[in-house]
Formats: C-alpha cells, structure tokens, sequence
C-alpha cells in the first residue's frame, strides 16, 4: 500500500487549547521575524471541539498573553465568576468553607466559566486567520520515523478497513504528514504521547501519572433556580475518606449550568461505579433542588492528570515535543488545566521558531524544556506539587496538610511528597470488598449510562476493527472478573464493557460505538490489558456545548 504524504514545517497532532495555541504563537512569532512556515493541525474530532470536554472555568492569563485584544475579537467567554463556595458534604447536610479560609490558587476572581469547546472552536478560527491549515475529522495513528530514529510526523488513520481488517470497497490509506517538528497536543493519556513516552524513555526519574475521570452534564435550569457566575465545588458524600474526588457546578448563561464529579482513579474498592457515584451527588438535599425541574442537555466523560510537577515527563526529543495534557500539565488544586495547557504550547511554539529560523529539523528541542523550567507554568505546579499526593494519607489530612501547606507554607514546603503509584496498580481483590447497591435510575434526575451516552451524540462507523483492543482476550473473565469482579463494567462510564453469559460460561462484550474516549479503560484496567488507539476520523462524541 502506497500512501501519499505532505511536508510541513510543524504538524500538531491535536486540536484542544495546546495543540491551537502552539498554532497561533507559532505563526504570531513567524510573522514578527518576516518568516512564513507551514503550520498543519489535524483533529480527530469531526470539527474542532467535537472532542473537547472540561468543566470549566479559565483563567485568564495565557489567554491575554496570546490574544491580548480577544474581547474585541469575540472570545466566547460572557460569564465572568461573580460568587463562589466549597461545600463538604455529609449524607444529608453540608458545611461551607469560609472563602477567606481558601488558599489563593483556590480562588476564582477574575476567571470566567466557559464552554471549553466553543472556547476551542473560536481558537480555531483564529489559527485558520493567520494561515495554519486546520484538519478535522482526521485521527493521527502512527509516528512516523526517520533513518536516524528522530521523529518525522505522522500518518493519518485508514479510512473503510473492514472489522476483520479487511480493506473496504471505499478504503482509502491513510496520509503521512511529515515535518520538520512535530507537536503531540492529544490532550489527557494522548495514545501517540504514550507510545512516544515508551520508545524515548520520557518517563525516566519521574513518578507514575495520577489521573481522575471527570463526568459531566449539561443541564438547562428554572430560571429562579439559575444564579449566572455562581462556582460551587463539594468534597465528601458520595465519596468514602478514602477516595479522592469531589464535584463541580457552575452557572453558565442562558440558564445553564454544567455539574460534574471527579472520581480520582486510584480507588481501592472494585464495585465502585464513578458514573454511579455521580449520579447519587445529584440526589443530595443540597444539591438536588438546582435540577428539579430541569432538563439534562448534553452529557459526556474525560480523564484529567492529577500528577502535577513530579510526574512530568520529560517534555522534548527528536523530531518533537509534547505540549498541554498529553505532558500532565493540569493544576490539581486549582481544577484547572487550560491556562497552563495553553501557556505550554505557547512556550514550544517559540522555541519551534527559533529553531526553524536557524533552519534545523528534527533535532531535539531542548531549549523547550528550558523555557518551561523558567515560566509561569512551572513556578505555578511547583507550588501546587505537595497537595494531590498528601491524599494518599485519607481526606481529613489531606485537607489539614493542603492548608497547612498552601496557606502557611504558601508551596514552598523544602520537600516533595511521592505519589501513591500507578493507577492501575491500587485495586483491591473483589473479596476483600462489598457490592455496593446503587439506586436505580429515576428517568428525571438520575440516568442510566445508555441514556446518558445518547446525549453525547457519539457515533462511529461500525463495521471497523474494534479500537479497544485487548492484549489477551482470556484476561477481562480469566482474572479481571474472577479476581476484581469484573471492575471494566463499572470504570467506564459509557457501558462499553459487559459481561455476558453463554452457554456455561461469560465472555466480555466490547460496545466499541459507546466509546467516549475518555481513556479510563487504558488507565484503570487492573493488569493493563486494554490498550486505547484511535477509531476512523470523526468517530467519537460530537459534544455542541461542552
């Protein structure tokens, strides 16, 4: 198979806030030093933000500093943060937080609460003004590499292979985009940044990633129910002492507020549900009467890195650079990942000038690394590097020590706290725990998962090989279900995974077209059998709001 390819001076591999701030920095710069190089994104979503989900509320400071004039130029950021609260909830009561008692990164002043997709899709628009072709609809499958074992770009993903692997009567082979630099911006467990963390040893001398899994819904409220500008997070109930998470509300426009929970993926118990335990915040005295009466309007999942600092890998190497959440750049204790996912790409975007104005390529962008370990960026998770991991010790020290640490020490404690391990690795056997009965579903306020997922406009082609793929097929019943009980049915908030009966036996059924592409499944399974790669172009949910 013959497939035709593309040279580009920079390929970014991923449109969320790195992938399109690398973009327009990129071209800012070129143009400030009379240079015109050839900018490529590709996105596997079927348009820019179709894949692009977060709570959320930015702040504002990568932003100014990359589109200083974005109000005048429309920026789709209309609700600014005008009161806020942390709840700690009980099973039928809560206590709120006094907001003077808040560390400072804890606070919200000055931010606003956004839909991170359309915030994306007007970051678009901006890359396309100043020259960058922008591709959607194409996934990035492959790296490609050169003679010298530099990386050289990418390949886009076949289009009509058969489920057998077969070429379809409409195939159509992938293109390889080749650049001098190649830019990985995939977003959270990015499946061509973990291959790249792998064959390049990124990971050497720093900690196993953390990650979260974070749901969400859309809901349109009773207008005397809305209170635009209003931030509430909670900790405690659903969630034991034990396990790390909490949720989020935050009053949009238009009567709209996004709710969510964050269910940290290092959890012991087996039988936990993340998406069930959502569904149970919901019901919660304090928290049910802002949805009664309401409609749910879109709904979707993403994993998030809560590793921080210690858990960055080594950020550049031949031929490339991982720039956002494909490196973990999140703020754990902030909740917030886009300012700082936008200010790494803006900090490869000028090293990427630099070195291609002295006509290199495909060399190893070290200076990349140096520009970090001297920003705002670094400063900031530097800060914020000993609460995330003061968890592991339950939530009642993990609140005292955040506090001690972030109001006292203000983050410059002279240690630094180690992270629990890998995710994958802290399950307990199904033996040592209970099933745990959920409620069902109401219809009203509460949702199945099926349901749910129908809200996420998620589609792809079916007759395609199956894009979650098991290493051995005898491991989901031989061990995850007869050790864990089956901890792939609950873990994936899409009902992807059942276990079935047939005949006198189970079997696991992949519902492959559920798929969210949140990357749980790649990052909880119990012995790493399930390996995420990337479905057809424009495959996936086509979130409207998110």
């Amino acid at each position: 198979m013959t497939r035709e390819s593309m040279e580009f001076d920079v390929v970014i591999v991923g449109g969320g806030p790195s992938g399109l701030s690398t973009a327009i920095r990129l071209k800012q710069r070129a143009a400030e030093a009379g240079k015109d190089f050839s900018v490529c994104l590709v996105e596997k979503g079927s348009e820019i933000g179709a894949h692009i989900l977060s709570g959320a509320v930015i702040e504002l400071r990568a932003l100014a500093e990359l589109v200083p004039d974005w109000k005048a130029l429309g920026a789709p950021l209309n609700t600014p943060v005008t009161e806020e609260e942390i709840l700690f909830l009980s099973e039928t009561g809560g206590q709120k937080t006094p907001n003077a008692l808040l560390p400072p990164g804890m606070r919200n002043h000055g931010n606003y609460i956004v839909s991170l997709g359309n915030l994306c899709r007007w970051l678009g628009e901006q890359a396309e003004a100043l020259g960058v072709e922008v591709y959607p609809g194409f996934a990035a499958a492959e790296i490609l590499f050169g003679d010298d074992g530099s990386v050289k770009g990418i390949a886009v993903g076949d289009m009509g292979i058969n489920k057998d692997g077969s070429f379809g009567p409409n195939h159509e082979p992938g293109m390889e985009l080749h650049a001098k630099y190649t830019v990985f911006a995939e977003g959270c467990r990015g499946h061509l940044g973990k291959q790249l963390m792998a064959h390049f040893d990124l990971r050497a001398g720093v900690q196993a990633q953390t990650y979260g899994i974070g749901i969400k819904e859309l809901w349109e409220v009773a207008p005397k129910k809305h209170r635009p500008g209003l931030v509430r997070h909670t900790v405690g109930w659903p969630l034991d002492k034990k396990t790390y998470g909490g949720s989020f509300l935050y009053h949009l426009g238009n009567n709209q507020v996004a709710v969510g929970f964050v269910v940290a993926l290092d959890y012991a118990d087996p039988y936990l549900s993340p998406y069930d335990e959502f569904q149970r915040f919901k019901t919660h005295p304090l928290i049910r009467g802002t949805f009664e009466g309401g409609s749910r309007i879109a709904y979707g999942a993403r994993a998030l890195n809560e590793g921080g600092l210690q858990c960055l890998p080594k950020l550049h190497f031949p031929g490339g650079v991982l720039v956002g959440c494909d490196a973990g750049t999140l703020n754990t204790p902030k909740i917030k990942g886009i300012h700082t996912a936008m200010k790494s790409g803006m900090l490869a975007a000028e090293s990427l000038v630099e070195a291609l104005r002295r006509d290199r390529a495909r060399d190893d962008l070290d200076e990349y690394g140096a520009r970090f370990r001297d920003s705002w960026v670094h400063d900031e998770l530097y800060v914020a590097r000993n609460v995330r991991p003061a968890f592991k010790w339950g939530r009642t020290l993990g609140v005292l020590y955040t506090g001690i640490d972030q109001i006292l020490l203000r983050g410059k404690a002279p240690w630094t706290l180690k992270h629990h391990g890998p995710d994958h690795a802290s399950l307990k056997k199904a033996r040592e725990c209970r099933p745990i009965a959920y409620p069902k579903p109401d219809g009203r306020l509460t949702f199945d998962k099926l349901t749910n997922v129908s809200f996420s406009a998620t589609a792809h082609e079916e007759n395609q090989p199956c894009h979650l793929v098991l290493d051995d097929p005898n491991v989901p019943v031989a061990i995850n279900l007869r050790e864990y009980g089956g901890p792939e049915a609950r873990f994936c908030p899409a009902g992807v995974y059942e276990f079935l009966k047939e005949g006198d036996g189970i079997r696991l059924r992949i519902n492959a077209a559920n798929c969210l592409h949140c990357k749980t499944c790649d990052i909880k399974d119990p012995k790493q059998n399930i390996t995420w790669v990337t479905p057809e172009g424009g495959g996936g949910p086509n979130y409207p709001n998110m």
